[in-house]
């Protein structure tokens, strides 16, 4: 499997790697610019030259996806039989210069409800490099008329994330179906909706968070019912509500859209280490 193959399978199944680029070479060295090899936690596809400009340039890889490194490295190696490193002696002759570039998880995003704010929240949040799922029971709120085809037309076509539109008369049931860490937000048409879907999120193992749009009476009415649905006060923790950034006031739906955004991109950058 050639490094481009390796790359698409990682990205694929949601592991983080980092593409190792001999970027420059001065003198003799085993491989020309340009070789790439691609390093994931446990394993290494490609190949830059092996020995210890190999060694070191994957050493270093590892620890930034162990650090969730964000932005690219240089390494810079000297091919000496008078530069000794941990992993031996490459006396080519030469020196190279390696860029490594973290490939992070793509982060997740659920919307349930594609109402005023729901659909607003999606414009926003498709302009960003995310899987975005968006769920809603009522067909005709995803419609091609209302919300066009993503990345191609309509209100979506200037989408750059990857668009999975979802009709379920039980909105629930599309929990299943998310990618672990997914971030979900429930924002139906329905109050009865919102509390079916809040209760089996709370039972759903790897959502990255979940958070729920209203009023504190809202919630206080929802909190009743869930702890009668046996969910604790330590699972009720984990429901964030309202959900927005405090200092973006408005009830408009746009300027709730941009308030919520905003929190699930903060959240996104928060939890990109761990990912």
């Amino acid at each position: 499997m050639d490094w481009l193959d390796a790359l698409q399978e990682l990205r694929a199944r949601r592991i983080p790697a980092v593409i190792v680029t001999l970027a420059t070479v001065r003198g003799h060295a085993p491989r020309n610019g340009g070789a790439k090899m691609v390093v994931a936690p446990d394993a290494v596809h490609g190949t830059v030259g092996g020995g210890n400009l190999e060694a070191t340039a994957i050493e270093q890889a590892r620890r930034m996806l162990a650090d969730g490194a964000a932005e690219p490295e240089l390494l810079t190696l000297t091919l000496s039989d008078k530069a000794v490193t941990e992993y031996g002696v490459q006396c080519c002759g030469g020196e190279v210069t390696m860029l490594l570039e973290p490939i992070r998880v793509t982060p997740a995003v659920a919307v349930f409800g594609l109402g005023h704010v729901g659909l607003e929240l999606a414009r926003i949040l498709a302009r960003h490099e995310l899987d975005l799922t968006l769920v809603d029971s009522r067909a005709e709120m995803l419609s091609e008329e209302r919300i066009g085809v993503p990345g191609q037309s309509g209100m979506l076509g200037d989408a750059v994330a990857r668009v999975r539109i979802v009709h379920a008369p039980v909105p629930e049931a599309a929990l299943a179906d998310l990618t672990a860490g997914a971030h979900v937000l429930v924002m139906t048409h329905d109050h009865v909706e919102d509390l079916a879907i809040v209760d089996q999120a709370l039972r759903t193992a790897d959502i990255g968070s979940l958070g729920l749009i209203g009023s504190a009476s809202k919630w206080a009415r929802f909190r009743k019912k869930l702890h009668e649905l046996g969910q604790t006060d330590d699972d009720l923790a984990r429901v964030t509500t309202p959900i927005g950034v405090p200092e973006v006031t408005g009830k408009q739906p746009a300027v709730i859209a941009v308030s919520v955004a905003a929190r699930i991109l903060q959240l996104i950058d928060e939890a990109a280490p761990a990912a």
